[in-house]
This record gives C-alpha cells, sequence and structure tokens, in this order.
C-alpha cells in the first residue's frame, strides 16, 4: 500500500528547506564579505609595500647615482691633474727644445768660423808650397853659393820651426 502524505509533513518540510536557504544566503553573504575584506586587505598591505618597495628602490638608486657622481667628479679632477702635468712637461720639452736649437745655431756659426779659418790656413799653405817649390827650382837654376854648402842638409828637407804661441 501507499501511504500518502499529509500536508503538515510537506509544510514542514518546506518550512526546513525555506528556512536553509535563508541561512545559506546568510553564509553565502558572510564568505563574500570576507572574501572581499580580504582582498581589501591584501591590495592595501601590497599597496603599501609596493610603496615602500619603489620608495626604497628609488633610495638605492639616488646612491648609485650619487656614487656614480662621485667617482666621475675624482676621475674629472684627476683628469685635470694629469692634464695639467702634462702641459708642464710638454713646457719643459718646448723649453729644453730652444736652447738645444740655440745651441746648436751657435755651433754652426762656430763652425762657419772654422770653415773659413781653415779655408784660410790652407790658402796660406798652398801659398807657401808655392813659393818654396818657386824657390826650389831657383836654387836648382843658381849654382850653390859657398854659403848655402856650408850648412848640412836635413834629411827631411823641412825646416823646423818653433811653435807659435797663441794669444790666448
Amino acid at each position: 500500500m501507499i501511504e500518502i502524505k499529509s500536508n503538515d509533513a510537506r509544510v514542514g518540510a518546506i518550512a526546513r528547506i525555506g528556512s536553509q536557504p535563508i541561512a545559506l544566503a546568510a553564509a553565502a553573504l558572510i564568505l563574500v564579505l570576507v572574501g572581499v575584506g580580504f582582498v581589501v586587505l591584501w591590495r592595501a598591505t601590497a599597496a603599501t609595500s609596493r610603496q615602500q618597495e619603489r620608495a626604497a628602490s628609488a633610495r638605492q638608486l639616488q646612491a648609485r647615482a650619487a656614487q656614480v657622481s662621485e667617482q666621475l667628479v675624482e676621475k674629472t679632477s684627476s683628469l685635470e691633474i694629469t692634464q695639467q702635468e702634462s702641459i708642464d712637461q710638454l713646457q719643459v720639452v718646448q723649453d729644453q727644445l730652444q736652447t738645444v736649437r740655440r745651441l746648436l745655431a751657435a755651433q754652426q756659426t762656430e763652425s762657419k768660423l772654422l770653415s773659413e779659418q781653415v779655408s784660410g790656413l790652407t790658402e796660406a799653405i798652398d801659398v807657401l808650397r808655392q813659393s818654396f817649390a818657386s824657390a826650389r827650382s831657383a836654387e836648382s837654376t843658381n849654382p850653390p853659393s859657398a854659403r848655402n854648402t856650408s850648412r848640412p842638409r836635413h834629411a827631411t828637407g823641412s825646416v823646423r820651426r818653433r811653435p807659435a804661441r797663441s794669444a790666448g
């Protein structure tokens, strides 16, 4: 046999189901609110930490920029010092070059003077040789005199002279 349920049982079951969806909806609403709260809290802390990270990163970049700037200043000053030293050394070399040029010009002048003196002496020696040669040829054509024969002749045929004193 089939039992027919009474309306009271149905009403109780519906009442039970009817009261559960409200509780279920309330629990779902609470879960959604808690989830939204966690998301908001997470976003707020993440935003704060991102801002802190950005600030820390900016400070690090500033510190690096300052360090690089200091290094550039040091290198620039050392380059300036090196450049000044190079300029000083170049000036010394130029001064030395001027001195060498002056000395070279003086030596060239002295060499010209000495060359002129040597050529003058060479001309004088040539004149003496020619006069000596003409004197010998005159002797050979003239008979030797008694005065000339009394002197012994030197084996070299040259006359010895005393060295002239310099006017130094």
